[in-house]
């Protein structure tokens, strides 16, 4: 199974819908909240490239991308494969 990580705020819409795809495809995560900001909000904005918006989705390392990013690769078929890696 692919390891995902999601970075995500306290009562982020986008992350929720973010997390309910994830759930809805059985895909285990790990949420890093970083509301508080810190180190952990540093180390996603170096990650991201400066993106600093949340969610920010990782896929065995790889960038996905926020909530809308998510979205349209699974649309495209393109979410399945990445996940059963």
């Amino acid at each position: 199974m692919a390891r995902i990580e999601i970075y995500t705020k306290f009562l982020c819409p986008f992350c929720t819908r973010a997390k309910a795809l994830l759930n809805a495809k059985g895909a285990a995560f790990e949420e890093i909240d970083i509301s508080i900001g810190g180190p952990r909000r540093t180390e996603m904005l170096e990650r991201s490239g400066g993106r600093q918006t949340v969610p920010q989705i990782f896929i065995d390392g790889r960038h996905i991308g926020g909530c809308d990013d998510l979205q349209a690769l699974d649309r495209a078929g393109g979410l399945d494969p990445l996940l059963a890696a």
